[in-house]
């Protein structure tokens, strides 16, 4: 069993920036391709960034290529979303999942509770 806990959320102005974190526990970390996804009020939960368990490989989502970059330090079983020039449209809960299997888009093993991010117009 894997634990996966995010943390990182908040209010934000429009163009201002967040980094979210997810750390997880319970099994070795590399082992685990990583993703973020989120979901809107009234939507469904979307796949937004992935990265594979050397974090040589990412991929992202349309709408946040050239402004969310996802990273991991497997030192510190940890993957990171930096959250650049925000917009009220990525506001959303965030959750942070583990893939067994490697895959960069899932399906996810693994999900986090997820944070809330609110970008503010």
């Amino acid at each position: 069993q894997v634990q996966v806990v995010e943390s990182g959320g908040g209010l934000v102005q429009a163009g201002g920036s967040l980094r979210l974190s997810c750390a997880t526990s319970g099994r070795t970390f590399s082992m685990y391709s990583m993703g973020w996804h989120r979901q809107a009020p009234g939507k469904e939960r979307v796949f937004v960034a992935g990265i594979s368990r050397s974090g040589l490989s990412t991929d992202y989502t349309d709408s946040v290529k050239g402004r969310f970059t996802i990273s991991r330090d497997n030192a510190k079983n940890t993957v990171y979303l930096q959250m650049n020039s925000l917009k009220p449209e990525d506001t959303a809960i965030y959750y942070c999942a583990a893939d067994t299997y490697g895959r960069l888009r899932g399906p996810y093993d693994y999900w986090g509770q997820g944070t809330q991010v609110t970008v503010s117009s």
